[in-house]
């Protein structure tokens, strides 16, 4: 027996040992992948700085550009100070950058640039994009992580990577935005899902349990402060946690020690996030409190009895009602500057109500916010994703209803579940991601930006499910197939099947991805850049599109009327009143407008003014002659009501009275830019 017990013991260290590497090395191989094909897709160590700075577009590029700023202080405390009073950004405004843009991320990256002294060894930039790409990478293990703690096998994890990387365009948004918060924060919030999975478990050792509490609390505070909306995905996995111990799934103690992590990492949020009150008025915070209300009932509750059965569903009702009046009252007697306009997009996106406002039908219009096309269900079910998702979800889901249902009968559940029993569905951690999947899954249909928050877990859902002993068991149960059983080979064989077929098909794309030098090249851009740092004076101000702008920002320096955030109700109406540069109005409305914020130069895009959009009504052009009322739309036929011609087009006639405001002092084949006269010049 000691010989046997001895085995098994050096069985179970080669195969943490084996996993472990595994998860490690799928993590570094898909860090490395990821900056070999941003090298070959933008030829980045070939290209000069602004031509590497040009790359990051939009929201992007201002992130990036506080980096920079950061690392050219005098010191991190100065740094840090001009920051947090920043006053050479946008003009006519004081703000606090690290606060309103969450620059936390580019905080801890300057840090470590400077204090691991990486001046004389790497360049800024790539030391920036290394950190984001090995990130990648952790989230990548900490998936594959969750996947082999559910399953009880690491080939699991293998499945989860191989799904994740083929599935890439729908698993993250990596490619078009780098510096993006998300690209920092959901590796954190990967990592807190698999501690969590760990620390539900029924079968965990003291010491396990400990380390997977303070895994889950650091990485709880660490995600909360990366992100400015992530206390909403706190709330869907709280929701999850609130259902999961509302139908007696879990051990209540396990789950309300997670509720007080959520409720410390909003009170210490909150203090260094220089007293945000968003993370008071969140529903996070709510619904805790909530629950700490409504636990006294539950506490007084009779066990046992058909009654407690019933308060129990009452208890669900209580705790929602109360966590939507709290949210109510929060809002009216705590100051927060929660926008408002996200509570009327959500109504016009569900068809209450109905605007002309330029700002929400422009949101309504971008793509992340659109329902998901048909391509990306298809894109799942072509690498056999989705097939397998919507499988173990069903067995897991069925399993669940039994379980949920034996409860209210009153059958008390199972302390050990052995693999012959075939309930998986009496699992915690198995319950929770069953139901954090379907809330997810219910975002993603909804809004096609959420789908990078929900398919990264259906690649490990489907996973485990495929690689699961209990699953297959629960399903040969249901069949009645008594005389089956699930060995060792048949769980090795069905997923290596899988892998192969998908190594066969998917492996030789990806290798060209990789082997196929793409060119990014924008000489415009690069000329227009280039004129600015020459030609305009230091203290300039520009106006445009708030794309251009933080673009402008990041490879000049010199300051803007708006920028590319949509989180300030002040920069929204900003970036409205400098659309109308794309609009039919006087060259006197626009001017008005321009010098009320102080811009000496305005530069017009020919991509927007001259746009051809595939959605009718969606262009910048269209959305403002609706708000404007210069459009009158009737059975599908619109009439034109302005007095004046579009103005991005008659500036470039240069005649009067647009040559009295404004005079050109640049063009070439995308950019016109012209100097916003100070003293108007009357001509004939």
């Amino acid at each position: 027996r000691a010989q046997e017990s001895y085995y098994m013991l050096i069985q179970r260290f080669a195969k943490l040992f084996f996993g472990c590497l595994a998860a490690v090395t799928s993590g570094m191989m898909y860090a490395v992948y990821l900056s070999t094909y941003h090298e070959r897709k933008f030829w980045f160590s070939s290209r000069q700085e602004l031509e590497r700075e040009i790359t990051f577009q939009g929201d992007s590029a201002i992130y990036y550009s506080f980096y920079k700023e950061l690392l050219k202080a005098p010191s991190f405390e100065r740094g840090v100070y001009e920051l947090t009073h920043n006053n050479k950004t946008v003009s006519l405004k004081t703000i606090n950058a690290v606060q309103q843009m969450t620059l936390y991320p580019e905080l801890i990256a300057s840090v470590l640039y400077q204090a691991s002294g990486s001046e004389e060894v790497i360049e800024p930039v790539y030391f920036y994009i290394g950190i984001v790409f090995g990130l990648q990478g952790i989230y990548v293990t900490a998936l594959f992580v969750t996947s082999w703690v559910m399953s009880g096998t690491w080939l699991a994890g293998m499945l989860t990577v191989a799904w994740f990387i083929i599935n890439r365009t729908d698993t993250t948004r990596i490619d078009y935005s780098i510096p993006s918060r998300e690209n920092w924060a959901l590796p954190y919030f990967a990592c807190q899902v698999a501690a969590l999975t760990g620390y539900l478990k029924k079968t965990l050792n003291c010491s396990a349990e400990k380390f997977c509490y303070l895994l889950v609390s650091a990485s709880t505070y660490t995600f909360m402060m990366m992100w400015e909306y992530s206390h909403y995905l706190l709330f869907v996995q709280a929701v999850s946690l609130f259902l999961l111990d509302s139908f007696a799934l879990a051990q209540t103690e396990k789950v309300h020690e997670v509720y007080k992590i959520y409720l410390f990492s909003l009170f210490l949020g909150y203090l260094l996030q220089f007293e945000n009150s968003a993370l008071l008025v969140s529903p996070l915070l709510s619904l805790i409190a909530a629950l700490m209300l409504s636990k006294c009932l539950q506490m007084n509750m009779k066990k046992g009895t058909f009654m407690s059965r019933l308060l129990k569903i009452m208890y669900i009702y209580l705790v929602l009602t109360i966590t939507v009046t709290l949210n109510f009252l929060l809002k009216m007697f705590v100051p927060h500057k929660e926008n408002e306009h996200l509570l009327k997009f959500i109504e016009v996106k569900l068809g209450l109500n109905t605007t002309k406002n330029f700002t929400m039908n422009w949101l309504l219009c971008q793509e992340s916010l659109q329902a998901p096309s048909q391509d990306f269900f298809l894109r799942l079910t072509q690498s056999s994703l989705l097939p397998f998702y919507i499988l173990v979800l069903i067995i897991c889901l069925f399993s669940v209803t039994q379980v949920i249902f034996r409860r209210i009968c009153g059958e008390p559940l199972k302390e050990t579940v052995k693999l012959e029993d075939g309930r998986i569905g009496e699992r915690p951690e198995i319950v929770y991601h069953v139901i954090h999947t379907i809330l997810l899954g219910c975002l993603a249909m909804c809004l096609e930006g959420m789908k990078y928050l929900w398919t990264p877990y259906v690649c490990m859902l489907a996973a485990f499910g495929v690689c699961s002993p209990e699953l297959w068991m629960t399903l040969f149960k249901w069949l009645r197939l008594k005389a089956v059983t699930v060995h060792n080979p048949f769980l090795l064989t069905f997923p290596t099947i899988i892998g192969f077929s998908l190594w066969k098909e998917f492996f030789p794309r990806i290798m060209s991805e990789l082997s196929e030098l793409q060119e990014f090249y924008d000489p415009d851009t690069v000329e227009l850049m280039t004129w600015i740092k020459r030609q305009a004076p230091v203290a300039a101000v520009f106006a445009g599109s708030p794309q251009l702008m933080g673009v402008i920002k990041l490879c000049t320096g010199w300051m803007v009327s708006s920028l590319p955030l949509y989180n300030d109700d002040d920069l929204l109406k900003r970036n409205e009143n400098i659309y109308q540069i794309y609009s039919k109005r006087s060259a006197e409305d626009i001017y008005k407008i321009l010098t009320s914020y102080k811009a000496n130069f305005l530069v017009i895009e020919d991509s927007i003014c001259n746009e051809v959009g595939p959605v009718r009504g969606c262009r910048v052009k269209d959305l403002l002659d609706i708000a404007n009322g210069h459009v009158v739309c009737e059975e599908g036929d619109s009439y034109a009501d302005s007095k004046y011609g579009r103005f991005c087009h008659e500036i470039k006639m240069n005649y009067s009275p647009y040559v009295n405001y404004f005079t050109r002092v640049y063009w070439n084949r995308s950019y016109f830019v012209y100097k916003i006269n100070t003293v108007i010049s009357f001509q004939s």
